[in-house]
């Protein structure tokens, strides 16, 4: 198996064994389906170590996950004391992988049985960074194929010159972290961790950094990631505070992507995300409760006010009219203020 040339020896990880980091939390209803469809993978000769990071679960997860360490020789569950949300289990299980690969499931999706040694054989085959596929939505008994924004399938790509184009969708607006698979080494230089303050838009945070230092990756045809959606309790449905984590994950994006070592598109691109999420969360900000209304328009208009003024003028010009009148209007409201 190809080694890659840019990871540390120590970094790289056990050749062939594939590292699978499931965070968790009171999943008792899913748990099963999700190790399951791990047990049963056709792996083509790789091993597979799976990673259960139990979040302090209070109902039956753990003891259900545990009665598959025969299945499943490679399991390993490592309990919370206390619930530290999803970015820390991540990086708790980025701190315990031991595999030359590492992907990520939620504990309540499944696999599809070539699903890892699909990810894993692109990854060799084409000697990348990492690899993305596409996912199979599942919404009640309805299931739809989930395309990755990108036509060139099995082809090695540049993942920053993959952020274009500003105005469509593209692979950096598809940044679902068990989406694809990557090399261990890589991670460990690229995207070392989840920042732990972060308990809703981590992915969005993370894929950027990983974009922006990873030299390559391939789209795969490989749709075999069955993503639930409507899952009570799922973190994509609350309406509370953790919504707002969007604010400091694109002060972070937005740093990153306006540094002067970017390319000047990536900041559009960054600003462009920024609005449609803020976006987003204000058309639906009546559901929320005052107080997180209230911090939600305080906070969007500070970004706002803090990135830089020109780019925030020419985005600005080249949204469409509903959202730049609720973005300007928050903009003048602060200006009032601090007038």
């Amino acid at each position: 198996m190809p080694s890659n040339p840019t990871s540390a020896d120590a970094a790289s990880g056990v050749p062939g064994l594939i590292s699978v980091i499931i965070p968790a939390l009171d999943q008792q209803d899913f748990i099963c389906d999700a190790l399951a469809s791990l047990a049963n993978q056709q792996l083509g000769g790789r091993q597979l170590e799976v990673l259960l990071i139990d979040d302090a679960s209070t109902d039956a997860t753990t003891v259900l996950a545990a009665g598959f360490h025969t299945q499943l020789p490679g399991l390993r569950i490592i309990n919370h004391g206390t619930t530290r949300g999803v970015s820390t289990a991540r990086n708790t299980g980025l701190e315990h992988a031991t595999g030359e690969f590492i992907t990520f499931l939620d504990p309540d999706d499944w696999l599809g049985p070539e699903q890892l040694r699909l990810l894993a054989q692109g990854l060799e085959d084409l000697d990348v960074d990492f690899v993305r596929c596409d996912h199979v939505r599942v919404t009640g008994h309805k299931r739809e194929v989930h395309r990755a924004p990108q036509a060139r399938r099995s082809t090695r790509l540049d993942p920053a010159r993959d952020i274009a184009p500003i105005h469509t969708a593209s692979m950096i607006d598809y940044p679902f972290v068990w989406a694809g698979m990557y090399r261990a080494g890589v991670l460990a230089t690229a995207a070392p961790r989840f920042k732990d303050s972060l308990r809703t838009c981590e992915d969005r945070e993370w894929f950027w950094r990983l974009c922006l230092n990873a030299e390559s990756y391939a789209v795969l045809d490989a749709p075999g990631i069955f993503y639930r959606r409507g899952v009570p309790g799922s973190l994509t449905g609350i309406l509370d505070e953790r919504q707002l984590d969007f604010l400091p994950a694109y002060a972070s994006i937005l740093s990153v992507a306006t540094d002067a070592c970017a390319p000047t598109g990536h900041g559009a691109k960054a600003m462009r995300q920024f609005f449609a999420v803020a976006c987003h969360h204000l058309a639906r900000s009546e559901q929320f409760t005052p107080a997180v209304r209230t911090r939600l328009r305080a906070g969007t208009a500070k970004l706002l006010a803090e990135s830089p003024a020109e780019l925030v003028a020419r985005s600005l010009d080249q949204l469409d009219a509903p959202r730049r009148k609720i973005l300007t209007g928050l903009r003048a409201s602060l200006s009032g203020r601090v007038a």
